[in-house]
């Protein structure tokens, strides 16, 4: 058995009462969490919980009104967000070239950081059955504040399956949208490990722009799932982008990771729910996916023709250049399956070439 974990949203029903206490306690929670982030950047990015709650513990309780646990929470959240951009830094080391050419490469670490991270958004992390518990069977949510504790009601529907006894949960997230309150709840469960051996069907995925997945199995079954919406949407970022870049603004950068996230989210979600069902996302080199032949395995980048979406080979086969990638990634997943560790195409050509 392996341990599956995943977030919910829990939108939760707040009078204006509450949601006066909910907006305080989230802000008093947000300055604590700057306060912690400025003592870690000015004593060199110490991140030993034992040190900072005997240091902070005291002011926390005091400057900004926060109860035992919503101050030890204070302190976790901002080490979990430092070792975040920790790990962050260290995967994007800076890189240059010495006197001869060749290419240097620094290990980035927290000194890095000009300024100390900043927290923006007002949110709360709420500790299961000490900050927050569920009531009256599962109906209501008994919530801390910085006050008194407070009953809510919540859209049961769609989480009721997560109170079958068979999910554990985690510190959960109190955040505000759109004068909407939610909580973002991490749920695990027990789930089968996943075998192999027990495979029996496999899926090639092709992420692209015209479409957002193009999908083909073993038995032949292809499915498009266009991407008009995202193009749509990664035209007008390109567009802010190219303005924001005119304009020598920073948020260019985040503009452009934004046009990304569509194909993040994806990935994110295939994951969880291929673990969820016994199943497992692997992820191949792409290389000459889109250029080979399904047919005869000849390797000829010429063949497609970007214009047309359509792919032509000399031995006669053609289809949609877009399903020609999902064919040969799927049968990349079979190979893995029969034993092949590190699938990959290598250039295959004609005599002619």
């Amino acid at each position: 058995m392996s341990d599956l974990t995943k977030t919910i949203k829990l939108r939760i029903h707040v009078s204006p009462e509450q949601e006066i206490l909910f907006r305080r306690m989230t802000e008093q929670y947000r300055q604590a969490c700057n306060f912690v982030s400025q003592y870690i950047f000015d004593n060199q990015f110490k991140l030993t919980y034992q040190r900072l709650n005997k240091e902070l513990y005291c002011d926390l309780r005091v400057l900004f009104g926060l109860k035992s646990q919503l101050a030890q929470s204070s302190i976790k959240t901002t080490m979990a967000r430092y070792k975040t951009v920790s790990q962050q830094l260290f995967q994007k080391p800076y890189k240059y070239k010495d006197e001869d050419g060749i290419w240097k490469y620094i290990t980035k670490t927290l000194e890095w950081l000009w300024k100390p991270i900043f927290f923006k958004r007002p949110q709360a992390d709420l500790v299961r059955n000490r900050d927050y518990s569920f009531v009256d069977n599962g109906q209501s949510l008994s919530i801390n504040t910085l006050g008194k504790r407070t009953r809510r009601t919540f859209e049961s529907k769609p989480f009721s399956k997560y109170l079958d006894g068979s999910w554990n949960f985690g510190t959960e997230k109190l955040v505000e949208l759109k004068g909407r309150w939610y909580l973002h709840i991490p749920v695990t469960k027990a789930v089968e490990v996943f075998q192999k051996e027990n495979v029996r069907h496999v899926v090639g995925i092709d992420r692209g722009l015209r479409f957002l997945t193009v999908s083909y199995d073993e038995q032949g079954k292809t499915e498009f799932v266009s991407g008009r919406k995202i193009a749509a949407k990664r035209h007008k970022f390109l567009k802010i982008r190219q303005q924001l870049q005119s304009k020598g603004t920073k948020s260019a950068k985040q503009n452009y990771d934004l046009r990304s996230w569509p194909f993040y989210q994806l990935e994110q979600f295939l994951t969880y729910k291929a673990h969820e069902n016994r199943s497992k996302v692997l992820k191949v080199s792409a290389k000459y996916t889109s250029q080979r032949c399904p047919k005869c395995g000849i390797i000829h980048k010429e063949n497609r023709d970007h214009s047309s979406h359509l792919y032509c080979c000399q031995c006669g086969y053609q289809s949609n250049d877009d399903r020609i990638g999902a064919i040969n990634i799927q049968l990349l997943g079979s190979m893995w399956i029969s034993g092949d560790n590190n699938p990959r195409y290598e250039r295959k050509t004609t005599a002619l070439e």
